[in-house]
């Protein structure tokens, strides 16, 4: 059995079924947990806001998260603070899952990178927040000053250690 969700906020096709606006903010509770989840320094807002709607098979689902994020520096480890703002737009249906035959090719438009199963007639938007956070986060935040601080350690820059890096040491002396 998996662990509770960190930001649950579990909408069904009712709510959906003639509309619905939805505003939350993350509590400082759950705003850690998913810091932690997410292996950020800290996560100091994290805002939802979406409109639902009915469509064949389930709900849509439109919005947009706002986040302030500190993750750490890959190279340094110093912090690195960012905003996030990530819309999205997803839809929740009863047959995403279905199973598909080994000899049968599966084709895969943009179109669906954003379908989600429904469980029964419900679905968690607060977990889909989550993991639209979790994509929208740079993969290697990097500290204005890495580079200075790299370098007064003595560790060289891609460009000093590199292949080329030998070739244009030969280029600038005497006679070479």
């Amino acid at each position: 059995m998996s662990a509770a969700p960190e930001f649950s906020l579990v909408v069904t096709l009712a709510d959906a079924a003639h509309g619905r606006d939805i505003a939350v903010e993350a509590d400082a509770g759950a705003r850690a947990r998913i810091a932690g989840r997410l292996g950020l320094i800290a996560l100091d807002h994290f805002a939802l806001t979406a409109s639902l709607r009915a469509v064949a098979g389930g709900f849509a689902a439109t919005g947009e998260i706002r986040a302030k994020v500190v993750q750490a520096c890959a190279a340094t480890a110093l912090p690195v603070p960012a905003g996030i703002a990530e819309r999205f737009d997803l839809r929740f249906l009863r047959d995403v899952d279905a199973p598909v035959g080994e000899d049968e090719e599966i084709e895969i438009g943009r179109d669906e990178l954003d379908l989600l199963p429904l469980e029964g007639d419900r679905a968690d938007l607060g977990e889909a927040a989550v993991q639209t956070l979790s994509l929208a986060l740079d993969p290697f935040p990097r500290h204005r000053d890495a580079d200075r601080i790299l370098a007064e350690k003595g560790v060289l820059s891609e460009e000093a250690a590199g292949p080329f890096a030998a070739l244009a040491k030969l280029r600038s002396k005497p006679g070479g």
